[in-house]
């Protein structure tokens, strides 16, 4: 969602990110490992927003923001605006706030949607009138999660996250996303991991709930194993998920630590994240649906 004030304020969701599936499909001679995902995006996130100012500053607010130093130059949403600024040649700056709601380096693409919240609440701002590919391009050269954070909708993305292609009808479903509270590096688990690549495929058109979830479980997170050994509390995570009532399938976004569950619809859902917050208070337990599904 977008909106904006009668004092110019800009206010640009960023919504989580969750990786459905991830595969790891081969590693480029530069090092950089190429992926697999099928992303969808939940009804819960962080808010970005911006007013014009002379100057870059960055004000954090939230129930996560003590993770995060505003006055930090690698904090992506100031890395953000900087690239933006010098790719057309502003001289003015903004008045960023961050409202963080979602838990630091977890794997829902937190400071990649930050970021390409940042990039689109600023291309509104300034009125720049950019198109979608040149803001992606930007956004990769912050992170490989920003292009698809951009897209904001159901999609394949692949590569090292340059390819984004848009997945439609996916069922209605529900998520109940957990993470136990161990911040994971995502370098960490990549240098952690072993085994082979995945082959690349294509994904199906799912027309039900139950060939969308057959469909998943054919697939995997190829990271999961390392999480694991980097961050044993994914493992637990994991566990309370898979007990919960109603859960058809849980399993690990990204390279960790924020573990989801897909249920059948926002009941089951929210009856499963009460039983495993009432089991685990000091857990960080959301039920919220998917953003933009298309339904069937």
């Amino acid at each position: 969602m977008t909106a904006g004030d009668r004092n110019g304020i800009i206010t640009v969701d960023a919504p989580a990110k969750i990786n459905l599936f991830m595969h790891i499909t081969g590693k480029r001679t530069d090092d950089f490992h190429l992926l697999e995902s099928l992303t969808v995006f939940a009804e819960c996130g962080d808010r970005v927003s911006v007013q014009p100012s002379d100057t870059f500053s960055l004000s954090i607010s939230g129930p996560f923001s003590n993770g995060l130093a505003a006055n930090d130059p690698d904090n992506l949403v100031l890395r953000a605006a900087n690239q933006l600024a010098r790719k057309f040649d502003r001289r003015g700056g903004a008045e960023i706030h961050l409202d963080k709601n979602l838990p630091v380096s977890s794997g829902i693409g937190g400071g990649s949607a930050d970021a390409a919240a940042t990039l689109r609440a600023l291309e509104m701002m300034w009125n720049l009138g950019t198109d979608a590919g040149c803001l992606a391009d930007i956004g990769l050269a912050l992170g490989a999660d920003v292009p698809v954070c951009l897209y904001g909708e159901p999609a394949l993305m692949s590569g090292i996250g340059e390819t984004v292609e848009p997945v439609s009808r996916l069922p209605d479903c529900s998520l109940v996303l957990v993470n136990a509270g161990e911040p994971v590096s995502t370098p960490e688990v990549f240098a952690q991991r072993t085994g082979d690549f995945s082959p690349s495929g294509s994904w199906p058109l799912t027309t039900s709930y139950k060939d969308f979830v057959a469909a998943l479980a054919a697939r995997r997170n190829d990271l999961s194993d390392a999480a694991i050994d980097v961050a044993p509390s994914i493992g637990e995570a994991l566990g309370g998920l898979g007990q919960s009532a109603g859960c058809d399938l849980a399993r690990l976004s990204g390279s960790g630590g924020t573990c989801f569950g897909l249920y059948r619809d926002m009941a089951a859902a929210r009856s499963a994240a009460a039983e495993i917050s009432e089991r685990n208070p000091h857990w960080w337990v959301v039920a919220t649906e998917v953003r933009n599904a298309k339904g069937t």
